[in-house]
């Protein structure tokens, strides 16, 4: 229950998992709300929220974490994207529905602003997480508050999911998206959604991802093994060619783990062909910063650190492991400007020339953080400062 005059901010993330990008975005709006609007009481709905109170601390000098609904995601009697739509949005309403979650659920009316951060978590990869769409939905005309969608990556849609996806977009005051596809998935049958496409959230707070400050290794490597298309043998065949045929040595490689345990499983086939790399725990790159530079050759299947190595000035390899869902995600920061070379699943080269030696122009990403920080104001157009 409300009992003070504070703004209520509520923000629905996957944070916690953890995963590098997720925690990331989650990190760079709390920052965001720490300056503008420091006295508001702020709510972070995530997956795992006592890791995310470890990873991300007091970003935001009043911020609490909770999981409501992402509980009740996981406690809808169907996993399917209709039923769970319509049940998430009977259970905002009616606290009986799930008891245990009460005073979570009693929380959902007493809010200011519902914001659904950005990511690539409502795509279709993860049908049950439309979800969450549905209860940001209903807590905030439970609430009366303003609803926002920023940073949205949701390609591919489930099977028979858009129309229901349209649907609840169309209940939100902001609807921000970082790709093309995600754009005309939204607008593709007429619903009234005014839909901007700006960039990921990440650009928001460019400026204040933490670098490790250490000498960076030439060449870095983050191969993924999960929501790939790609076999494992044949990613680490392509980091190894690449490698080998650029003239790289164990002693200038850098291996970046974005999700612990998932991001060393394709490094553990071929580390022993390249001793002397260093290997960047996720643990590690959260605590130091990620180990990027201006001069280096990164090869990578994740989108965040494809995203922040070429906002530095690095060159790359972008690996889409997925032929919808990854596909988009690179192709997104290709268009913005990413000079990077692009191979994609599921037939992925021998080998690839050594890319172009250089990333973001300075001017892209000014501009990329400028339309971010636009749909910020929007969102909170009333903070406090």
């Amino acid at each position: 229950m409300r009992v003070n005059d504070r703004p209520c901010y509520y923000l629905v993330s996957p944070a916690g998992y953890p995963n590098y990008g997720d925690e990331l975005v989650a990190a760079t709006w709390l920052r965001y709300l720490a300056k503008v609007a420091p006295e508001a009481d702020v709510w972070l709905d995530c997956q795992a929220p006592g890791n995310a109170r470890l990873l991300l601390g007091e970003a935001h000098p009043r911020v609490r974490y909770v999981d409501t609904l992402w509980r009740l995601c996981w406690a809808a009697p169907s996993p399917q994207p209709w039923e769970i739509a319509a049940w998430m949005q009977h259970a905002a309403h009616n606290p009986g529905i799930e008891p245990r979650l009460a005073a979570g659920i009693e929380l959902l009316a007493h809010l200011d602003v519902v914001h659904v951060l950005g990511g690539g978590y409502l795509a279709g990869l993860w049908p049950n997480h439309i979800g969450l769409l549905a209860g940001a939905a209903a807590a905030a005309r439970r609430s009366g508050a303003r609803a926002a969608l920023t940073g949205q990556g949701l390609w591919p849609a489930a099977p028979g999911a858009a129309p229901i996806l349209r649907a609840l977009a169309s209940r939100f005051d902001i609807v921000d998206v970082r790709d093309e596809k995600s754009a005309d998935l939204l607008c593709g049958d007429g619903t009234p959604t005014q839909v901007t496409m700006t960039c990921d959230d990440a650009f928001l707070g460019i400026d204040e991802v933490p670098i490790d400050p250490r000498p960076a290794p030439k060449y870095v490597v983050c191969l993924q093994s999960d929501a790939s298309e790609c076999g494992n043998q044949q990613l680490a065949a392509l980091a190894l060619s690449c490698l080998r045929s650029w003239g790289a040595h164990g002693d200038e490689i850098g291996i970046v783990e974005g999700i612990p345990g998932l991001d060393r499983v394709i490094f553990a086939l071929f580390e022993h062909e390249i001793p002397g790399a260093r290997f960047y725990p996720f643990s590690g790159v959260w605590a130091d910063g990620l180990p990027v530079a201006a001069d280096q050759t990164w090869i990578s299947t994740r989108f965040h650190p494809h995203l922040l190595a070429a906002a530095h000035g690095a060159g790359g390899l972008a690996i889409s492991v997925h032929a919808d869902y990854y596909h988009s995600k690179h192709e997104s920061l290709l268009k913005l400007g990413s000079p990077w070379t692009f191979a994609g699943a599921p037939e992925l080269p021998g080998a690839v020339p050594m890319p172009v030696p250089a990333g973001f122009s300075a001017d892209v990403v000014r501009d990329c953080q400028a339309r971010k920080l636009a749909i910020a104001r929007s969102v909170y157009p009333d903070s406090p400062h």
